[in-house]
């Protein structure tokens, strides 16, 4: 059970908010590799070697796969390290960007897993329900429709292969006339799915007027401190950068802004902000050990 998953809805939305969106916009190498790092870790802490596995097999091989792909397409720098077969040149700048662009996809990728556990959908329904009732429902039948159509789709491809329709044995005729009788299922399931869903929550009067609901969040002083903590570096992340502290130009060469400490604080801040679940984790980890050895 992760320690932050048990805050309230308010600081788990608030927190992804800004490293989700730092993630997206900022592309300083430093603040990339920031990103990454925390949110790999994280995503291993709330996941385990899942997430291990997942990040090795497929995010790296995208992030090498897109870091080659785009010096073969943007020419621009000036600093040429060597001609192409097409006779267009190869630029380090080129090479730089293609990389720190792959390490903000696939931090932003990492960052987004972490919201999918963190963030379920009571607590999204929880936070706008009242504000924007059909687009909140809407959101969250969308972020759950991915991890409960994945678990949908094994249990009917585990009962076809039961009964020799897998896609895995046969002709390739018969393969693609299995495939897409699993594809027919689970395209009838994700309708009705959607439609008992929301016969559902009309039958529980959702999105009338004046209609009350239980919650079991309670906004406490742990909350508090954690919001506070988590808007403060926000806003002196976001302060700094428009400030231009850590800006950074790619084309036609390298520069990034002068090194002061006001920038230095700007980093220590979206450090701190990115790693505000991973210190909680090992807060509680530690405090949990000294429980049990007073024991």
């Amino acid at each position: 059970m992760s320690e932050f998953k048990t805050y309230h809805p308010i600081v788990n939305f608030v927190y992804f908010v800004f490293v989700i969106g730092f993630s997206c916009f900022f592309m300083h190498p430093v603040c990339l590799c920031i990103s990454l790092a925390s949110g790999f870790t994280y995503s291993v802490m709330l996941k385990g070697k899942k997430a291990i596995k997942t990040n090795l097999i497929y995010m790296l091989p995208m992030l090498l796969m897109m870091a080659l792909i785009n010096p073969a397409f943007n020419h621009e720098g000036v600093t040429i390290i060597d001609y192409l077969p097409s006779g267009n040149p190869l630029t380090l700048e080129s090479i730089i960007y293609g990389l720190c662009a792959a390490i903000m996809i696939v931090s932003v990728i990492c960052h987004f897993s972490c919201y999918n556990e963190v963030m379920t959908s009571d607590k999204f329904i929880y936070l706008f329900g009242k504000i924007i009732p059909a687009l909140s429902l809407i959101i969250s039948m969308t972020l759950r429709f991915v991890p409960k159509f994945s678990a949908q789709l094994k249990v009917v491809a585990n009962a076809q292969r039961c009964m020799g329709r897998d896609v895995s044995n046969g002709s390739i005729i018969k393969r693609a006339k299995n495939g897409l009788n699993i594809l027919s299922i689970m395209t009838t399931w994700s309708l009705e799915n959607a439609i008992e869903t929301a016969d559902s929550m009309k039958s529980r009067g959702y999105g009338i007027p004046g209609r009350t609901a239980f919650s079991i969040f309670t906004f406490d002083n742990r909350d508090k401190k954690a919001l506070v903590c988590i808007l403060l570096l926000g806003i002196y992340t976001f302060v700094g950068n428009l400030m231009g502290e850590i800006d950074f130009r790619f084309f036609p060469s390298m520069k990034t802004a002068e090194v002061s400490v006001f920038g230095i604080s700007v980093f220590v801040a979206y450090l701190l902000l990115c790693i505000c679940p991973i210190i909680i984790e090992i807060r509680e980890v530690r405090k949990w050990k000294a429980l049990r050895s007073k024991i």
